[in-house]
């Protein structure tokens, strides 16, 4: 009994997690958000990322758990969902494909963000949408509908703590690439830190691109079924 009750939580929160790291991104997220607080102290860095890993840590949890109920009391489908997240994800990464590249010796620092308000920028933009944003939601709630009240107690309590296990692995993860990216700069170098800048910004077009067509899929599917 206790062994097939290890098998299934091992099973939900590798589910969970698989579906949400992708989309995450935690060391692409990391070097984005290393860009733009390039001018800061490690320690400022270190603080904001306990912020983002605590905000995406709740964001994580109440998509899944109580988002498809939030979207039914707004009359809002899943597949507008995904359409509405992949429009925010993708133009988001065309903005950042489109940024030029910028020497930091030449910037003033009046014109950077004060430390104060970049933690007040923790949640938006560096949590919603650079790293839990509207497509890692749409998954969460797509995963949360699977979990319904018609289920056995257990399972219902053997899905929420693995869900909740994945998703405080993935918080860490997201702690650590956020809080060390500027190791990563270090290893990477400039012109490789700019590389894989470009690459996380294409690969995050690429899945919002992924979730607008999934989206529009199932409105397809929709009208024909009607």
């Amino acid at each position: 009994m206790a062994s097939a009750f290890a098998v299934g939580f091992g099973s939900i929160a590798v589910l969970v997690f698989a579906a949400a790291f992708p989309i995450v991104n935690p060391a692409g997220s990391a070097l984005i958000f290393l860009e733009i607080t390039r001018n800061f102290s490690h320690d400022v860095r270190e603080r904001l990322a306990r912020q983002i890993a605590f905000y995406s840590f709740l964001i994580l949890n109440g998509s899944l758990l109580v988002g498809s109920y939030v979207l039914e009391f707004f009359g809002i489908s899943v597949p507008a969902l995904r359409v509405a997240g992949g429009i925010v994800v993708a133009a988001a990464a065309w903005r950042l494909l489109q940024q030029g590249e910028t020497d930091p010796a030449k910037e003033k620092a009046s014109q950077m963000p004060s430390p104060e308000r970049l933690s007040g920028m923790a949640f938006y933009p560096f949590t919603m949408p650079l790293t839990t944003g509207p497509g890692t939601i749409s998954v969460m709630i797509a995963l949360g509908t699977g979990r319904t009240s018609h289920d056995p107690l257990q399972h219902r309590i053997e899905f929420d703590l693995a869900a909740l296990l994945a998703n405080a692995v993935l918080a860490l993860l997201i702690y650590l690439c956020f809080a060390y990216a500027d190791r990563i700069r270090h290893v990477l170098g400039n012109t490789g830190t700019s590389i894989a800048l470009r690459l996380s910004a294409f690969i995050l077009l690429c899945i919002g691109v992924q979730i607008l067509g999934s989206g529009f899929g199932e409105f397809l599917g929709n009208l024909k079924l009607h």
